[in-house]
């Protein structure tokens, strides 16, 4: 059985993720508890690093927080402008201004950093 370390291959990651099933009943504050917790961690850590989630696309992003609040596109309007660029902005013909992406995030809880990320349509151009 491996100690705990970083983990650098995929086989170590395997061993890990055994290693994290065969623990997972363990009872929180327990030495199992803490080894579940150690595991899990370097699971984690090896995963960030080798199997990356890409940033949303920004209007893919809005359009979700949309369906989670139920809104529709004319609700957008206080944080994009008038019904002409909020439908302009979510078909992808007007860039998220600096304004209404701090609209957005304060008024919607969208991460910044997810609104400042290219579109998908910037992604296919670079």
């Amino acid at each position: 059985m491996m100690n705990p370390k970083i983990l650098k291959t995929e086989n170590e990651y395997r061993e890990a993720l055994s290693r994290v099933e065969g623990l997972m009943d363990a009872e929180p504050g327990t030495p199992d508890g803490d080894d579940l917790e150690l595991w899990s961690m370097l699971v984690e850590d090896y995963e960030e690093r080798h199997y990356p989630i890409p940033m949303p696309d920004p209007i893919s992003a809005i359009r979700f927080r949309m369906e989670q609040a139920g809104l529709r596109d004319g609700d957008l309007a206080p944080y994009l402008g008038n019904k002409s660029k909020v439908s302009e902005v979510l078909n992808g013909k007007r860039p998220l201004s600096l304004t209404m992406i701090r609209k957005l995030h304060e008024g919607l809880g969208i991460p910044a950093e997810v609104l400042l990320s290219p579109t998908t349509r910037d992604r296919k151009c670079a």
